[in-house]
């Protein structure tokens, strides 16, 4: 619609309607900018899938939309994203369907780093070092909380979202909202209190910290320290899940698990009960069909052992025993009868030498034994004795007394 063209005095007189006085405006601006430079901080970027980019340019004291369609943004040499600083060449245009002015953007580059990702990098190095982030710290979630726990606002869509995809998992799960504003300069020490009530009182099994999409700016609180500090500190298991998947916040890194949205949380901390029900059910028929299987292999075990085949079996063990027993039996007695033999021997050989070592046998083969008579010596050459002396010779039988007449 052609704009109306009307002199400043006949303004309050003129009865507007909405879409003709967003026209005067859209030609006043459009006209006035013609193309400008602009320098700003990217803030809630959001690429659409037709590939056009929708994102907000701030800086410490206003903000203003932007749009940069595909055929523009094909040609970029970097991926914008929330907190970069960058310098827009563009026109100013208004969108009537909403009433509000923005700039399209034709080209983008680099202006700086951001101030609020420069603060947030410099505080994840500092907390880092301090081992706030460790993975060794991270604690397991529970495999079938009795209670969760969601840290957001009461009235936020985030907390809908949780108990909608939790009830809906898993109706059995009990959930305590512990409340505290998301987004203000008073979140962050309200989102650390109820965090740290929770484990003093050990309240809920598993904690879900977050809130929905915002800016950067609106998910600064759950990367202030306080929060940070006090998610790392939790004994209580916590799921992170603050703002959209492509959003972070510090607390992502404290947390033990990050979820993308809230609703993923709710799916990751609640069991889905179908399936706890069809695992029981599949484990109970697996330990059925198990104690089947093995009661039958039982039966059939003891019908095997009928007094027959009890006897062959004790038989087969039987017969080789008795067989080593008759071996070994054999084997003994002929070490025996050897060592008897042996024996008999030896005892044979000592006889025989002690028969040979007998005096009367020596006597008895024509010897005889001379002792002097009044000494009892053995003589035993002529030198012992002399002549007109007393001797006394046994022979094998008997006894001769003698007098000596010399020696030869």
């Amino acid at each position: 619609m052609k704009a109306i063209e009307l002199s400043a005095e006949d303004f309050s007189n003129k009865t507007f309607t909405v879409t003709e006085l967003t026209s005067v405006i859209k030609d006043l601006l459009e006209g006035s900018f013609p193309r400008i430079i602009l320098e700003g901080e990217i803030s809630n970027f959001r690429p659409a899938s037709t590939g056009h980019l929708y994102f907000t340019l701030k800086d410490n004291n206003a903000a203003i939309s932007a749009v940069m369609f595909k055929g523009k943004s094909q040609y970029l040499n970097f991926l914008p994203c929330d907190g970069t600083l960058v310098q827009v060449r563009g026109t100013i245009s208004v969108y009537p369907p909403r009433g509000t002015y923005q700039i399209v953007i034709d080209s983008m580059e680099l202006a700086g780093t951001g101030n609020i990702l420069k603060m947030l990098e410099e505080r994840k190095r500092r907390l880092a070092a301090e081992g706030l982030f460790d993975s060794q710290k991270k604690k397991r979630l529970p495999f079938f909380p009795k209670t969760i726990g969601v840290v957001t606002s009461p009235t936020g869509a985030a907390l809908r979202d949780i108990l909608q995809v939790s009830g809906r998992r898993n109706p059995k799960v009990s959930f305590i909202v512990l409340p505290c504003a998301v987004q203000g300069s008073e979140a962050a020490l309200g989102i650390a209190k109820m965090i740290q009530i929770a484990n003093i009182y050990k309240m809920v099994d598993v904690l879900i910290v977050g809130r929905g999409g915002g800016s950067l700016e609106d998910l600064l609180p759950f990367s202030e320290e306080c929060v940070v500090r006090a998610v790392a500190a939790s004994e209580i298991p916590i799921v992170s899940a603050v703002g959209h998947e492509i959003d972070f916040s510090l607390s992502d890194f404290a947390a033990d698990v990050r979820a993308p949205t809230p609703s993923a949380a709710a799916e990751i901390v609640t069991p889905l009960l179908v399936d706890i029900k069809e695992t029981i059910s599949s484990c109970k028929n697996d330990l059925y069909d198990g104690i089947n299987v093995k009661l039958e292999r039982l039966r059939l075990l003891v019908r095997s052992f009928t007094p027959e085949s009890m006897e062959l079996r004790f038989r087969s063990i039987e017969q080789p025993l008795l067989m080593r027993f008759d071996s070994a039996k054999e084997i003994l007695l002929q070490a025996m009868e050897q060592k008897c033999k042996e024996t008999r021997r030896r005892i044979e050989n000592v006889v025989r030498d002690l028969d040979g070592a007998n005096p009367k046998n020596i006597l008895a083969r024509g010897y005889s034994m001379v002792k002097d008579l009044e000494t009892g010596k053995i003589i035993r050459s002529e030198k012992d004795t002399s002549p007109g002396h007393l001797i006394e010779i046994t022979p094998a039988s008997g006894k001769i007394i003698a007098k000596t007449e010399g020696a030869l």
